[in-house]
């Protein structure tokens, strides 16, 4: 009888190879096939190490977020929050471009989710975003508490707007924009931030004489 192969290969570079095809192909587009191809072992060592093609996703969703996690901390670190949404929509823009083949354009959590059939799996990548979103929401909170946002500000909106903005810059980069046109997106969804000079003289406007 034909067994697995042993678990000897490098479970982090078979994981960086899935990815790949994910990301490439969406979680239903992406056969066992393809997979198993890519990764360089078998079905029964692919089950063997992850249990089923569910749980190979969250192995590596797991993996993708952990290369995040670096992400996000430069930007809850910037001094305040224009640094802040600004950091992060250019972050996004250079992360979801083509970079020439290293990484498919594009985010791979969206791609996941919008070819996914499976609610296990569209639920835990919604936590996931809602995640990002609260440590937005948080940095802002503290950004207001010191005034560095205005009173009228809404750190729950402000958060939503930003992962709005970026999913849009995603699925814009999934079509072939480039790096550049995907900067000049974020500098535009910028100008609506508060304190900026636009928000500034549109604010002014509204302001009864």
């Amino acid at each position: 009888m034909r067994t697995g192969r042993p678990r000897s290969f490098c479970k982090e570079e078979a994981l960086d190879r899935a990815m790949t095809v994910f990301w490439r192909q969406g979680y239903e587009g992406a056969s066992l096939a393809a997979l198993t191809e890519a990764m360089g072992i078998n079905s029964p060592s692919l089950y063997a190490c992850f249990g089923s093609k569910e749980g190979l996703f969250r192995a590596v969703m797991d993996r993708y977020e952990a290369r995040r996690d670096g992400f996000m901390a430069e930007i809850l670190a910037q001094p305040n929050a224009h640094a802040v949404a600004e950091a992060y929509l250019y972050g996004v823009a250079a992360f979801c471009a083509d970079t020439g083949g290293q990484n498919p354009p594009g985010c791979l959590m969206l791609k996941g989710a919008m070819s996914c059939c499976e609610q296990d799996i569209t639920d835990h990548m919604a936590r996931l975003r809602a995640d990002k979103e609260a440590m937005l929401k948080k940095r802002f909170d503290q950004a207001k508490k010191v005034g560095d946002l205005p009173e009228t500000a809404n750190p729950a909106t402000l958060a939503r707007y930003l992962a709005t903005m970026a999913a849009g810059i995603s699925m814009q980069a999934s079509s072939g924009a480039s790096a550049k046109e995907l900067r000049e997106v974020a500098a535009i969804a910028l100008t609506n931030w508060p304190g900026s000079a636009r928000a500034r003289n549109r604010d002014t406007a509204r302001t009864p004489a």
